[in-house]
């Protein structure tokens, strides 16, 4: 550690001597319990404060250095399992390759899909655990044969809709035919009454779907959470330091060529977001307040032409799945199977294409319209989900319409004896249609393309070029898929498995796509961004599904000959039964006021407190986090100050301070900059050199660069520990 050496001018009165300084700090430092390990100064600074703070003749307690070591091990061992869990993940070494070529907006789609593949094992991992397996261990006792009903139905006997005309096997696994007496579906699932039973199947296979929901929330809030992108905590004036990236984004443990090639790529890409963000912004700025009503004209313009494709759009679904439940005994009966999935897979590929058409017509920037078509294209997508099962429910439920055939038993029993496998044989349809659209898409029209613009020349050609790789419309695929899985978790409880198997091979042919089909996006996204987008968008899907799940079993009448819930008149009947049957009088007593208007009007007023606490203190918490950044400024600007008056004050060294030649640059400089590698808020920029004595660095000041040349000789008398206070 330099030592200050003592100055021969008098100095005024009221300015600290340097040693006075150093031990105010050191004293400070002493009796501060901050830990040594992160504070901003050198190593050989901290072992200094370390024996200040335990003197010698004083010896530490055994226990106490055993903890410190137990401490150090712990977290040695903590971070080495975090680096193994890393290494073991799946698909770790294709995400990295995936992020150094592409960027990481790119990468976070990969890593999206693989976020979806757990949950659906988790969700199949609960349906196992609390449902199959405690089915096959107790082997409950028979319930009994299924009731005789005489079905009174208008017109002509109907047929069973479980015999098919056509009996091929494949259309079987392809319809779900083959498995509607397997666990795949809801029917097959059958035991005795409650009292015979000392596990409730019933109440396990009813808690499952919720509780998958509400874990799934859980982790997507989360995960939404962590994805917050950047500008809405630090403003949209805050712009990132594009010199730390420069000067600290390389790894230089990298030996080998390829590694490098990636880690250059992905500080390409990083480079690139920034700089699009950068001039997205500088655009903004630069409008007119005409400009912007003349756009906001435009946009109300686009809006309701694309409002009303997406209308339009929604009533052809509805329609067609009306049309195929209805005319079953049609000789096309096979081809109207796969007719709603086959409308909703075009109105999905068709609709993007129009929406981009309209925005392009009115000239918009890039940014504005991506932005606008993206938004259209998720209202289109979730849009089709909900009117497929609004049209299910008014042809199977009568919800919306003459409800004369659904009077005797709460559903068409007539056309639908088990109506909860005829809802997951069309959810396990359109999972179905939705893998073999991405499989058909993949290699039948994105590898030939390629093919074809590798091969021939020509402005055509060049024109077509490869397929571009769009993020938000590959994330809309597979979050449309996982509603579909949710919407299916009460009627085909085994769907996870299954979506679990098509993410698995998804992941594969979309990077097969990505690596040798296609080319990458022009707009880069950020992966902060592209992360928040993703959870919000599937959970919006998540509430899609939810909801429709919730009414069926608080509301709906189960089948009477088929599933576990026969005797019911919703399933959601069972859990007074077994409250009635396993709880004594208190605690029955005490459920039913916690489900009663009395507790929940106050838990309402509680939670309205709470909230409006929480929005108190994020709004304080904001107000705070200004009051700093001014703070921060104003201290920055009465640092220099400072800096000035000391200059004023502290004579010229004489040579006997510098020994050798004294360069005009050692006189000029002046140090700029408080913060490595870019400028402090508040910090004057660079002036010209005015006659006078030269500064001290006093309050810890550097130059802009570490190592610059032309360090005031005053400056060089006295080093105080950076990161010290005046």
């Amino acid at each position: 550690m330099l030592l200050p050496r003592s100055v021969p001018s008098e100095r005024a009165p009221g300015v600290p001597e340097p040693e006075e300084l150093w031990e105010a700090e050191m004293e400070r430092l002493r009796g501060s319990g901050a830990p040594v390990r992160g504070l901003p100064y050198a190593m050989m600074d901290k072992r200094l404060i370390w024996q200040l703070r335990e003197p010698a003749g004083v010896q530490t307690l055994r226990w106490q250095r055993w903890q410190r070591r137990r401490q150090t091990v712990e977290r040695r061992l903590r971070e080495a399992a975090q680096r193994l869990v890393r290494g073991l993940g799946l698909w770790e070494g294709a995400l990295y390759e995936i992020g150094g070529l592409f960027g990481t907006g790119i990468r976070s789609y990969f890593t999206f899909l693989r976020f979806l593949l757990l949950l659906n094992l988790l969700s199949l991992l609960f349906t196992a655990s609390f449902v199959l397996l405690p089915l096959a261990w107790l082997r409950p006792p028979d319930p009994g044969p299924v009731l005789n009903l005489t079905l009174q139905c208008p017109g002509s006997s109907q047929s069973q809709p479980g015999v098919l005309r056509f009996h091929n096997q494949l259309w079987h696994v392809l319809t779900g035919r083959a498995f509607t007496n397997t666990y795949l579906f809801y029917g097959a699932y059958r035991v005795g009454p409650e009292s015979s039973s000392v596990y409730s199947i019933r109440l396990a296979y009813l808690l499952s779907p919720l509780a998958c929901l509400l874990l799934c929330f859980c982790g997507t809030l989360q995960r939404m959470v962590k994805g917050l992108p950047q500008k809405t905590l630090l403003g949209q004036g805050y712009q990132a330091p594009l010199s730390a990236k420069v000067f600290s984004s390389w790894d230089f443990c990298i030996r080998v060529q390829e590694a490098a090639t990636i880690k250059k790529h992905e500080i390409s890409n990083e480079f690139k977001v920034e700089l699009e963000e950068g001039r997205r912004f500088q655009l903004m700025q630069r409008q007119t307040r005409a400009q912007r009503a003349c756009h906001l004209l435009s946009y109300l313009r686009v809006n309701v032409l694309i409002g009303l494709l997406v209308v339009g759009a929604i009533s052809a679904i509805f329609w067609a799945t009306k049309y195929s439940q209805d005319n079953k005994e049609e000789s096309l009966f096979l081809l109207l199977q796969y007719l709603p999935p086959g409308v909703i897979a075009l109105v999905n590929f068709l609709g993007p294409l129009l929406f981009t058409f309209l925005v392009q017509l009115e000239n918009y920037p890039p940014n504005t319209e991506v932005n606008l078509t993206l938004i259209w294209c998720v209202v289109l997508k979730l849009a089709s989900l909900g009117m497929f099962s609004l049209s299910l429910g008014q042809t199977i439920l009568c919800i919306g319409r003459d409800k004369t055939s659904c009077e005797s038993y709460g559903y068409n029993a007539c056309d639908y004896q088990c109506w909860e496998n005829s809802v997951g044989e069309e959810l396990y349809k359109l999972s179905i249609f939705n893998f073999l659209l991405t499989v058909a898409f993949a290699f039948l029209v994105t590898l030939p393309r390629r093919l074809l613009v590798d091969r021939f020349s020509g402005r055509f050609w060049a024109w077509l070029e490869r397929e571009e790789f769009l993020v938000p419309k590959n994330v809309l695929d597979i979050v449309a898929g996982q509603t579909v899985t949710w919407m299916g978790l009460f009627y085909c409880p085994l769907l996870p498995l299954l979506n679990s198997v098509f993410l698995f091979l998804t992941f594969y042919i979309k990077k097969y796509t990505l690596l040798k089909n296609s080319r990458a996006s022009s707009r880069p996204f950020r992966a902060s961004s592209s992360t928040f987008f993703f959870q919000l968008v599937l959970l919006l899907g998540l509430l899609l599904a939810a909801v429709p799940l919730g009414y069926v079993v608080s509301s709906i009448h189960s089948s009477w000959d088929c599933g576990l819930f026969t005797n019911y008149s919703a399933p959601w009947q069972v859990v007074p039964e077994l409250v009635a049957l396993g709880l004594p009088p208190i605690g029955q007593r005490a459920l039913h006021y916690l489900g009663s208007h009395a507790f929940s009007f106050p838990l309402l007023i509680m939670l309205s407190l709470v909230l409006t606490v929480c929005i108190s203190q994020t709004q304080a918490n904001a107000r705070a986090i200004h009051r700093l950044r001014k703070q921060l400024v104003w201290q920055v600007q009465e640092k220099w100050h400072l800096v000035e008056d000391l200059s004023r004050l502290l004579p010229e060294p004489g040579p006997s301070d510098s020994p050798g030649p004294k360069s005009p640059a050692s006189q000029a400089s002046r140090p700029r900059s408080f913060c490595p590698g870019f400028p402090c808020p508040g910090s004057p920029g660079h002036q010209a050199p005015r006659p006078g004595p030269s500064v001290v660095d006093a309050a810890g000041l550097r130059s802009p660069c570490p190592g610059q040349h032309g360090t005031p000789a005053s400056a060089r008398r006295f080093r105080f520990p950076r990161g010290a206070e005046l």
